[in-house]
């Protein structure tokens, strides 16, 4: 096959994997938590996995990424789809807390309805190794919005599934297990994908083994890497007080709203994150990375805060539905900052640490998110926590790395 037509095939093949897996992420985000809460569990236990979820993701993330470009890319994508599956399994077959917590930990169960497990690093590597530098950010954007068009499928899927179910005499968790069954059964399909990506996705020479001595993977750039992951697991944390299936759960305690309701809510919010995450392609050249994912993330924030204040769901989903309007813009800037700060030799760790780092930050928050929805007098804390965290990460941001605004983004 011809390089040009190879590299054309694998770039089409790592946006179907994305939306495939994406479609997944939003299919499970909806009904996870109602899920968990069906088979038995406590809301401190939920919770619990919720955040032990992305801890074992962390570790195994972690791991994987700042080995693939030595264990092959291509191999290490396979793996994380492996896990995938398998999760998948486990959560329908048992309503045992300790073997769903086993499984969350060590397999990839996205709770958030946004990437988890390894994908993503690789996936950005491979495509910085695909595409010029200044097709990144554009391409990245448009990867994005593919992600949450995606996500938003199969918000409106999961939400249809489970509300379908229960007319076919479906109830509680059984009508959930459906989503569980079609999430494993995308898995599936995704190794398949993975595995038919050629070997022009994969590093070569001196990027595979680099000569320096490392540290994670990493060596000229490490200091830099170190410190976007700090202020990316600070927006993490932020982040994970208000993941799609607490915000679903937040919904269905205030306002009582269904899972079909919940799907069409987080149709709209998908969508609508996925058109801002294609506004960054055009902002960036204009404004600057840094400038772009600052001044488009404070708003969102804001809007954020301002959810759990209003009377009633269409005017609290209305909000919420403004917020993800803007709220994306700062995702393909942020990823295409980090692949343009780091050498080509230190992308798949860079991106693998510094979405480590966020998966740490998100990992805490969640299982204090879900006590204090599940309180009548705490249900809307998690948003003023998560906006105010959110809001502090972009003022740091601005200020650590403002200078390299226009210099990252001509790279």
């Amino acid at each position: 096959m011809h390089v040009v037509e190879q590299t054309t095939r694998d770039i089409w093949l790592l946006f179907i994997t994305r939306c495939s897996r994406m479609f997944a992420y939003g299919l499970l985000s909806v009904v996870l938590v109602l899920y968990l809460v069906e088979v038995g569990l406590k809301e401190w236990e939920v919770g619990l996995l919720l955040s032990l979820t992305l801890a074992g993701d962390t570790v195994i993330s972690l791991w994987l990424t700042t080995t693939a470009d030595r264990l092959g890319r291509r191999r290490t994508l396979i793996v994380g789809a492996i896990l995938m599956v398998l999760a998948g399994i486990v959560f329908i077959s048992t309503g045992s807390f300790l073997l769903l917590l086993i499984a969350a930990t060590i397999g990839v169960i996205s709770p958030s309805g946004n990437e988890i497990g390894p994908f993503l690093s690789v996936e950005q590597a491979a495509l910085s190794h695909l595409i010029s530098d200044e097709r990144r950010t554009s391409v990245f954007a448009w990867y994005n919005l593919a992600g949450s068009f995606s996500t938003a499928l199969g918000a409106l899927a999961g939400g249809l599934i489970a509300e379908a179910a229960q007319h076919f005499g479906m109830v509680g968790a059984a009508a959930c297990r459906p989503v569980l069954l079609a999430y494993a059964g995308i898995g599936v399909a995704l190794i398949g994908g993975f595995a038919l990506l050629s070997s022009a996705i994969e590093a070569t020479g001196n990027e595979a083994f680099p000569p320096r001595k490392t540290v994670l993977g990493l060596h000229e750039s490490r200091r830099t890497v170190f410190k976007l992951s700090l202020l990316f697991a600070l927006d993490a944390l932020g982040g994970g007080f208000v993941i799609q299936s607490v915000i679903a759960y937040w919904f269905y305690i205030r306002f009582g709203s269904d899972p079909a309701t919940l799907g069409m809510i987080f149709l709209f919010a998908n969508l609508l994150a996925g058109i801002s995450a294609l506004a960054a392609g055009w902002m960036a050249p204009r404004f600057g990375l840094v400038n772009t994912m600052v001044f488009t993330h404070l708003p969102s924030n804001v809007l954020l805060i301002l959810v759990p204040l209003m009377p009633n769901v269409y005017w609290a989903s209305g909000l919420l539905m403004l917020r993800f309007s803007i709220s994306q813009m700062d995702v393909p800037t942020r990823q295409a900052y980090t692949m343009a700060v780091v050498r080509p030799d230190e992308r798949s760790a860079a991106a693998g640490v510094t979405a480590v780092a966020r998966s740490v930050g998100a990992s805490i928050s969640p299982m204090i998110a879900t006590i204090l929805v599940g309180s009548a007098g705490t249900m809307s804390i998690p948003f003023f926590l998560a906006g105010g965290l959110k809001i502090v990460y972009d003022l740091l941001l601005y200020r650590a790395f403002s200078k390299t605004n226009r210099s990252a983004t001509e790279k």
